[in-house]
């Protein structure tokens, strides 16, 4: 209320031209600046779940309904899903994927791009290659997901969509699929990823070694077990 009595006048504060407070607002117009951002999800083998169920209903807590719906299409669908493609017999695999401990990959997530009609696009930080499941099927929208060899997490624009950020964007606009590029560079950069086929692995159920992730998954096909340890 006192106009002349200089208190609160710093440097750069009224008189000085507005500079602290062109600052000031040009620091609240960078915080306001939409940003696509990582979602993290819990590492407990159902990040691949979390993540899509995130995408897709906004909640992370339902990965076992999702393991379900993928196993349902599985088996509703044997000329499509058959033990060439799954890699073992099909009650086998569905047997497997229902099991909390085992991580999701392709199949289901072109399963449930195919059950949701969203294009899913999963941007790999060591490789930088974005796999884009449903592709040229004519949906009209697609989710992003970022994958750092072990672990998939979701993506959103911050800064639009309400709180939670936008999950969807329009197929037709290729900009965000470069906006997620330049996020796994600076992530691959920081070396936020791990290398699948260099890391060394133990079984935990038999205590076979295993050098990367193919070995593993070979392991797991031939034998059931799901429990890794790194070495």
């Amino acid at each position: 209320m006192s106009s002349g009595s200089g208190r609160g006048r710093g440097p750069g504060s009224g008189d000085k031209g507005g500079s602290g407070m062109g600052l000031c607002y040009s620091s609240l117009l960078s915080q306001a600046q939409p940003k696509l951002a990582r979602r993290i999800v819990p590492a407990d083998n159902s990040c691949l779940f979390r993540s899509i169920s995130y995408l897709i209903t906004n909640d992370t807590d339902s990965p076992s309904e999702l393991r379900q719906l993928a196993a349902g299409i599985i088996l509703s669908n044997p000329h499509r899903y058959s033990s060439v493609v799954l890699g073992k017999e099909r009650q086998e695999y569905v047997e497997w994927l229902l099991r909390d401990e085992s991580w999701g990959g392709a199949i289901e997530l072109s399963v449930l791009s195919e059950h949701y009609k969203v294009e899913l696009d999963v941007v790999d930080i060591q490789s930088q290659r974005i796999d884009r499941f449903g592709e040229g099927a004519g949906f009209r929208d697609r989710a992003l997901l970022i994958y750092d060899g072990i672990h998939y997490d979701p993506l959103v624009m911050e800064g639009v969509g309400g709180a939670g950020g936008q999950r969807m964007f329009p197929v037709s606009d290729a900009r965000i699929l470069e906006k997620a590029s330049q996020l796994a560079r600076e992530a691959f950069q920081a070396r936020q990823y791990t290398d699948v086929a260099k890391f060394s692995l133990k079984c935990l159920a038999c205590g076979t070694g295993l050098q990367g992730q193919s070995e593993a998954q070979r392991h797991a096909m031939e034998t059931g077990h799901i429990n890794f340890g790194e070495v």
